[in-house]
């Protein structure tokens, strides 16, 4: 695998004690912002070599001129060792704020995702 730099990740606690060193799966969920140059590595490229790490969330987020658009969400499928699409939220969906409970409890307030 490459040395990929996510634009955010989010990891599990470490074992110090045991002495655990932080790897790839250790991360529980990375996030990709979609620019106009790297439409095609976040999408495709990056989604493969993600989860044959075995990062268990993978998240793309998509921007406009005042914030993000949406997110598309993506959980890892052990046994096949690719991503499942999961849903894909978007900021001008009728209903409240999203609320997702994996890998982390979180309410998308899309408010706070503009710009």
């Amino acid at each position: 695998m490459l040395n990929r730099r996510p634009d955010v990740i989010l990891y599990r606690c470490l074992d110090r004690d045991r002495g655990e060193r932080l790897r790839a799966e250790h991360a529980l969920l990375v996030i990709e912002i979609v620019s106009p140059g790297s439409e095609t590595q976040d999408t495709t490229d990056k989604l493969g070599e993600y989860a044959r790490a075995g990062i268990q969330h993978y998240w793309i987020i998509r921007l406009d001129n005042d914030g993000v658009t949406s997110i598309e969400r993506y959980a890892l499928d052990r046994a096949s060792m690719l991503y499942k699409h999961l849903g894909t939220l978007m900021k001008d969906e009728a209903g409240g704020p999203p609320e997702i409970t994996n890998p982390i409890p979180i309410t998308i307030t899309w408010d706070d995702l503009a710009f």
